[in-house]
């Protein structure tokens, strides 16, 4: 786990137990309370990870259910974010080529700088993060 996400981890006001989550989905790519529907790179929740947990430092959050597509490039879907009382919505697209496109960066072959977007801006490459909504919490799925 990166200090970053520690420091992010530190200031949020997230539950222990989804804390806890985090740091254990970093360690071994899987955790009760970080649901995946279907497959996606470990890196990719990493960084989908610390971008809700640096959006919404405020939130209670007690864990989340994930719905992404993972290509060479991106990593696009749906996050439902738990709180005890509600769930918040969020599209995504973290997309390193996109990143590379906005820097200005090409690799030898005239291409956009895909790596060195990924490797420095990390999880900062999402090109959309809007917030659908929030609906009361229904049921307690990840309990």
């Amino acid at each position: 786990m990166s200090s970053e996400l520690d420091q992010i981890l530190t200031e949020s006001r997230a539950a222990e137990s989804f804390k806890s989550a985090v740091r254990h989905f970093c360690e071994r790519g899987r955790s009760e309370r970080i649901r995946i529907d279907g497959f996606a790179p470990q890196i990719k929740v990493r960084r989908l990870l610390t971008q809700v947990l640096s959006t919404a430092p405020e939130l209670p959050i007690e864990g989340v259910e994930l719905q992404g597509q993972s290509g060479c490039s991106d990593f696009a879907g749906i996050v439902h974010v738990h709180t005890a009382s509600e769930t918040h919505v969020y599209e995504f697209k973290w997309d390193c080529r996109w990143r590379a496109e906005q820097e200005g960066w090409t690799d030898c072959f005239g291409f956009p700088d895909q790596i060195r977007a990924a490797q420095e801006y990390d999880w900062r490459c999402f090109e959309r993060w809007v917030r659908r909504g929030v609906e009361p919490r229904q049921s307690d799925r990840l309990e």
